[in-house]
């Protein structure tokens, strides 16, 4: 079992507040986000894309093992993540993430890598732990 932590720092109301968030690893350091970088595209951090990036590289992770386990290894993978957050009522919520996966397996077929991309989308911890739609398109390149 292995437990780690992001964490963050809030100053200030909604609008006008400014906050930081850190990673224990220290990739992230006090690094700014607030409302201005969550809803009107200005510099700075937010929740949905560190989920979005958290997702991709699980889903990344848990398909090299599968892949490992039909015999198969990458030699090129890249996942992006796509995370909605959309007006529900009187809040917010995350209500889709769509991977889009490239990737290069020699020995693969393409009706094989979809079968294990669909078990990694499926199989992965924070896709697992995400309460929303979650669709994939995987490309498999020569």
């Amino acid at each position: 079992m292995t437990t780690t932590y992001g964490s963050a720092k809030w100053q200030g109301g909604i609008k006008d507040g400014k906050g930081a968030i850190s990673t224990k690893s220290g990739a992230l350091k006090d690094y700014p986000y607030g409302f201005a970088s969550r809803f009107e595209g200005k510099p700075g951090s937010n929740p949905e894309e560190l989920i979005g990036a958290a997702h991709a590289a699980c889903f990344t992770m848990a398909l090299s093992l599968i892949l490992g386990e039909a015999k198969l290894t990458a030699e090129h993978m890249e996942t992006k993540a796509d995370v909605t957050l959309e007006k529900q009522g009187d809040g917010f919520a995350i209500t889709s993430v769509h991977l889009t996966l490239n990737a290069k397996v020699p020995g693969a077929d393409k009706k094989k890598f979809e079968e294990l991309a669909g078990m990694a989308k499926a199989g992965c911890p924070v896709s697992k732990l995400l309460n929303t739609k979650i669709t994939l398109d995987a490309t498999l390149s020569s």
